[in-house]
C-alpha cells in the first residue's frame, strides 16, 4: 500500500520485512537473501546492509558464518520486540471491558531525560496515555508489562495500580483526555479509504511473488504508523463513528490475500 505523498523510509520497511519474516516461523536467513528480499521493496544492498548492523549493536541478531555466506538469526530481544509488534498489529476482538484502568505514576530524576523520553515511548506503545505529566493510564490489565520495561530503566520510579472512575461517562471523558481520539480517527478513515480505492479486492488482483511481497510489507507499514497511536479502546469507550475496527478487518483480509501469494518467498529465504 504505497502512499506517494508519504513514502515510507527504506529503514522503517525493512523493519517491517523482518517483523513479517518472523510471523511466518523464520528465525534464520541468510544475508543474501534478506538483501534480495529488500531489492523488492527499492532498498538498496547498502542501505539493508546499514540497517542490519545498527540492529545487531542493539542486540537483535546472532551472526553465524556457513561457508562464505552470514547467517542471521533472531535474538530474544528481537523476538520479543516483534512478539510485542504482532500482537498490537495482528490483535484479538476486543473483549467487553470491565470498567478497570491500569493507571502508571512515575518518577524520573529531572537530568534523566533519557530515561523520561523512554518511559514515555514505551508506555505509549503499551497503550497508555498521559492524564497528567507523570501520570498515564490504560484501559487494559498491562501493569506486568510496564514493570518489566521499567527494569529496564534503574533511575525509573515506578507506582502501578488498578483503578475505577466514578462511571462510565467519566472513563469516556478521560479517555477522550488522554489520547488525540480525531486525528486517530482521520489517520483510521484515511488508511480504509486509500485500501478501497487505490487496491480494491486484493484477492482478485494477479501479483507475482515479488510484488505481492512488497505490497504486503508495505501494507503492514502503513497501518502500524496508524495503529501504533492507537490505545485500542474497549467498544465502550470509543467516540461515535470510531473506523479503527474496520481498518483492522480490512487490513487483515488484505494480508491474508497477500500472504497466500507471497509466503513461499520467505521460506526460500530461510536458512533452517
Amino acid at each position: 500500500m504505497v502512499d506517494t505523498e508519504n513514502s515510507p523510509k527504506p529503514t522503517s520497511l525493512a523493519m517491517d520485512l523482518l517483523g513479517d519474516f518472523d510471523r511466518t516461523g523464520g528465525r534464520e536467513i541468510r544475508l543474501k537473501a534478506l538483501v534480495a528480499l529488500g531489492e523488492e521493496l527499492d532498498i538498496s544492498g547498502p542501505v539493508m546492509r546499514v540497517t542490519l548492523a545498527r540492529l545487531r549493536e542493539r542486540g537483535w541478531f546472532d551472526v553465524r558464518r556457513e561457508g562464505r555466506e552470514s547467517i542471521y538469526r533472531f535474538t530474544p530481544t528481537a523476538l520479543q520486540a516483534l512478539d510485542e509488534g504482532r500482537r498490537k498489529i495482528f490483535r484479538d476482538p476486543t473483549a467487553p471491558w470491565n470498567g478497570e484502568w491500569s493507571m502508571v505514576i512515575y518518577t524520573v530524576p529531572e537530568n534523566d531525560r533519557q530515561t523520561r523520553d523512554d518511559l514515555r515511548k514505551k508506555l505509549a506503545w503499551l497503550g497508555f496515555g498521559s492524564l497528567a505529566a507523570a501520570t498515564w493510564v490504560c484501559p487494559h490489565p498491562r501493569l506486568d508489562e510496564v514493570a518489566n520495561a521499567a527494569a529496564l530503566l534503574p533511575t525509573a520510579r515506578l507506582t502501578l495500580l488498578t483503578t475505577r472512575t466514578t462511571g462510565l461517562s467519566a472513563d469516556r471523558a478521560m479517555a477522550a483526555q488522554c489520547w488525540e481520539l480525531d486525528e486517530i480517527a482521520a489517520d483510521y478513515a484515511e488508511f480504509v479509504r486509500r485500501l478501497r480505492t487505490g487496491h480494491g479486492d486484493f484477492r482478485a488482483r494477479t501479483l507475482d511473488a515479488g510484488a505481492a511481497l512488497a505490497e504486503r510489507v508495505r501494507l503492514v507499514n502503513a497501518y502500524r504508523h496508524v495503529v501504533q497511536r492507537d490505545p485500542q479502546l474497549p467498544t465502550e469507550l470509543q467516540p461515535p463513528g470510531w473506523t479503527g475496527d474496520e481498518a483492522h478487518r480490512l487490513f487483515t483480509q488484505a494480508h491474508e490475500a497477500l500472504a497466500a501469494t507471497s509466503t513461499d518467498l520467505y521460506a526460500k529465504a530461510s536458512a533452517q
